[in-house]
C-alpha cells in the first residue's frame, strides 16, 4: 500500500512539475529579453524598414544588390529581428552588410547571431572594432573599472568583425551608401550613421542619430581635449541636415507615436519627417551632457 502511494506522489508531482517547468521557461526567456517584445514591423520610407523590438531598434535598408542592416540589441533580440524581417515577406540571407552604433552590450550583442544566420560583413569603426571582436571585453562603458568588463557574465558572444572604418567613409551595397560619422572620443563614443532614402521621386536623408555620453568618472576639468571632442560632434550632428531621424532606442525618436500616426497620414512616410525633433534630440542630449560634466 505504501508503495502504491509513492508511485502515485511520484506521478502526481511529476504532473505538477510540468507547468512549474514551463512557467519558469517562460520567465527565463522574459529575463534573457531585459524588457524587450516583438514590435511590429513597418516601412518607415522608400527601403527602409523598421525591424526592431519595442525599444531596441533595428533598421534594414533594402537594395537590388543587397540589403543593410543597422542593428544592436542584447544577445536574445536577435531572434526578435529575424522574425520581423521575415513577417515583411524579406529574407535575412539578402543582408551583406552589417553595421551598429557602439561596443556597449546593448548596442552590438545581438551582432553575432545576425551575422550567423545572414552570412553577412561587419562593420565596425577602428575605435570599437577590438572591442567588439572580444565579446565587450575592454571596452570603456566602465571608465576606470575596465577591468570588470572581462567578466564573463558581463561580455556578449563575440562577432567577427570583417571590416573597420574611420569617420567619413562611406560603406555601399549597390545603390546604399551609408557614410560613418564617428563621434566623441575613445574614452566614450559612437558611430553616427547618414544615408539617403529614396522614397516616390523624392530623395530623403536618413540619420541614424548614436546618444553621446560623457566618459564614465573621467574629469574633463583635467581633459578639456575630451570636451572639445564632444562638443565638436554635438556641431556635426547639427550639421546633417536629416530628414528622418533614428536611434538606438525607439522611446527617443517617437517609434511608436509616428507608427500611429502613420495610419492616418497622406504619406506613411511624413510622420517619420521631423527635422525639429532631431534638433530638439540634439539640444536635450547637449544639455545633459552640460549638466553631467558640470558646464
Amino acid at each position: 500500500m505504501r508503495s502504491r502511494r509513492g508511485h502515485w506522489l511520484a506521478i502526481a508531482l511529476g504532473v505538477a512539475a510540468i507547468p512549474i517547468f514551463f512557467v519558469g521557461r517562460a520567465w527565463k526567456h522574459q529575463s534573457d529579453l531585459k524588457g524587450q517584445a516583438a514590435a511590429e514591423p513597418f516601412r518607415i520610407a522608400g527601403n527602409l524598414y523598421y525591424v526592431g523590438a519595442t525599444d531596441l531598434t533595428a533598421f534594414l535598408l533594402t537594395g537590388p544588390e543587397g540589403d543593410v542592416l543597422i542593428a544592436g540589441g542584447y544577445p536574445t533580440t536577435a531572434s526578435l529581428f529575424m522574425a520581423s524581417i521575415a513577417q515583411l515577406g524579406l529574407d535575412v540571407s539578402d543582408v551583406k552588410v552589417l553595421v551598429n552604433s557602439q561596443a556597449s552590450g546593448d548596442n552590438a550583442g545581438a551582432l553575432a547571431a545576425l551575422q550567423h544566420a545572414s552570412g553577412a560583413q561587419l562593420w565596425v569603426s577602428d575605435r570599437d572594432a577590438d572591442v567588439v571582436a572580444a565579446g565587450g571585453a575592454g571596452g570603456a562603458s566602465f571608465g576606470p573599472l575596465r577591468f570588470l568588463t572581462f567578466l564573463p557574465f558581463l561580455n556578449y558572444p563575440a562577432p567577427r568583425v570583417d571590416h573597420r572604418f574611420k569617420d567619413g567613409e562611406t560603406i555601399r551595397v549597390g545603390p546604399i551608401a551609408l557614410t560613418a560619422h564617428v563621434m566623441g572620443n575613445p574614452s566614450g563614443g559612437c558611430t553616427t550613421w547618414s544615408f539617403p532614402i529614396r522614397d516616390g521621386d523624392r530623395v530623403l536623408l536618413g540619420v541614424h542619430a548614436c546618444h553621446l555620453e560623457p566618459p564614465f568618472a573621467l574629469s574633463l576639468d583635467n581633459h578639456p581635449e575630451v570636451r572639445t571632442a564632444f562638443e565638436r560632434s554635438f556641431d556635426t550632428l547639427r550639421s546633417l541636415p536629416a530628414d528622418i531621424w533614428v536611434t538606438s532606442h525607439a522611446r527617443e525618436f517617437g517609434r511608436y507615436r509616428k507608427f500611429v500616426a502613420r495610419g492616418t497620414a497622406r504619406n506613411p512616410a511624413d510622420p517619420f519627417i521631423d527635422r525639429q525633433g532631431y534638433l530638439d534630440f540634439i539640444d536635450q542630449s547637449e544639455k545633459q551632457f552640460s549638466e553631467r560634466t558640470g558646464k
